[in-house]
């Protein structure tokens, strides 16, 4: 554990330390996203298809990939960061004019073996009524700059 004390010393980071984002959609780059992914699906595609969920949506690999991206790019800048393993719930559809809020609190740490600290994470994707979109678990090794 002496390890983890000297990531919350230097970083700091511990259980209950947060960090977000907001994040602005718009058609062009749902579309975009999603085709560069391999997904054709209408919903994020066609308007008119999409119209029973108020228009286009976010495809789940593009709201997936601001969540584990967000993740990646706030620990780099305080060390070095590995994703280790990541399970989302998509719970409602995030449209393609939406803004959001992309949020992760971190909910435990523990030493690692071969040294930094294994750090759980509880995400989410919530809207600007406070609604949450998407929920996520996450768990990354990361070591801090010295």
């Amino acid at each position: 554990m002496a390890e983890c004390e000297a990531v919350a010393a230097l970083a700091p980071v511990g259980p209950g330390y947060r960090f977000s984002r907001p994040h602005t959609f718009d058609e062009a780059q749902v579309r975009a996203f999603a085709l560069a992914a391999g997904d054709e699906n209408p919903l994020h595609h066609d308007a008119a298809f999409a119209q029973g969920f108020g228009g286009l949506i976010a495809s789940a690999t593009h709201t997936t990939s601001l969540l584990m991206g967000l993740t990646a790019s706030h620990f780099a800048t305080k060390g070095k960061v590995l994703g280790m393993s990541f399970s989302v719930d998509l719970l409602r559809p995030v449209r393609a004019s939406e803004t959001v809020l992309i949020e992760w609190r971190v909910t435990s740490m523990a030493a690692h073996s071969k040294g930094g600290c294994v750090l759980e994470l509880q995400g989410a994707i919530k809207s600007a009524d406070d609604r949450t979109s998407v929920l996520a678990q996450g768990t990354v090794l990361f070591r801090p700059h010295s």
